[in-house]
């Protein structure tokens, strides 16, 4: 009974949210909804928010589960891989549009701050990644093994922005054929990927951070030495003296050096990052360096805080 009722809950609270939105729709308006008193509800939800993850976590669970029997239906019929990917998607897009209240990304809601809700978006984003990355995998095969954190990142960022379009009603495609569409893009992009084989910008497992689950320290640490690798070598490139090369290559590795230690010499990485500014070419590169370390500068004394 007491699963029944959480049930009945949720599935009210879900109509008077899409109704009248998360600020708008109140415990009360839920509870006579239900037929019930709002003390009930507070019993089985103690908040709001709690509420509205308890909904946004059922909507979810419900997709992944129909996506499975999608999948299992698919296998049996023995489609083509690009036609499973195809309906896989079509699938995909169809439930969002749906359900877009409960899909987006909430950045705008106070919601985002609730520590249960953090985790149960971090499962379904790592769910939503997982699902994409063995899509495409089970289309493609290995030869695209090395690219599917960048394939992966193209898809979703082309889906969500027509999917924007399509909850605004700003395109009237069906989302079978938005789907045909994105799969037919995604195609000569991973053709010209797999042809072609360019060196891989994201890993894997960079699409797993973002805005509720930012990089940890030793990713950052980890990402600029790739990234003063990066520099090196661009440094080699440049038309100059080899004695100047020399110089600049000794700053990247005297500027690796301090940045490796626990506490970096701002001082020093001020005075390191100013002489390879100084050349005009490397100023790009200067430029994102300096965002980075202030990226992981920060990181670190939000950890430090929580200690």
């Amino acid at each position: 009974m007491e699963q029944i009722k959480k049930q009945q809950i949720i599935n009210t609270a879900m109509r008077i949210f899409k109704e009248k939105g998360y600020f708008a729709a109140s415990m009360q308006d839920i509870a006579e909804a239900c037929g019930m008193a709002k003390g009930s509800i507070y019993k089985v939800f103690p908040s709001k928010e709690d509420l509205f993850t308890g909904v946004f976590t059922f909507v979810h669970r419900t997709m992944f589960e129909q996506a499975r029997e999608l999948d299992r239906s698919l296998r049996l019929a023995g489609d083509p891989p690009k036609e499973i990917l195809r309906r896989k998607i079509e699938f995909q897009l169809q439930y969002m549009l749906e359900n877009h209240f409960f899909t987006s990304e909430f950045k705008e809601l106070p919601i985002t701050a609730n520590e249960n809700f953090q985790v149960e978006w971090k499962k379904k984003r790592a769910a939503f990644l997982t699902w994409h990355r063995d899509c495409f995998y089970e289309a493609y095969g290995d030869s695209i093994s090395p690219y599917l954190g960048d394939i992966v990142a193209i898809y979703r960022g082309m889906s969500r922005e027509y999917l924007s379009h399509a909850v605004q009603t700003a395109i009237a495609c069906p989302m079978g054929e938005l789907a045909r569409f994105c799969v037919d893009r995604m195609d000569t992009v991973i053709r010209d990927m797999i042809d072609k084989e360019p060196v891989p910008i994201l890993k894997v497992s960079s699409a797993y951070f973002n805005d509720i689950n930012p990089v940890d320290l030793p990713t950052r640490r980890a990402n600029l030495g790739e990234f003063l690798q990066y520099f090196a070598q661009k440094v080699q490139e440049l038309p100059q003296p080899e004695r100047i090369q020399k110089e600049l290559l000794e700053v990247i590795d005297l500027l690796r050096w301090e940045l490796e230690q626990d506490k970096p010499n701002a001082t020093l990485v001020r005075v390191y990052t100013s002489f390879l500014d100084s050349v005009d070419e490397l100023r790009p590169y200067v430029r994102q360096l300096g965002l980075m370390l202030n990226h992981a500068a920060e990181l670190q004394k939000d950890s430090q805080d929580q200690a």
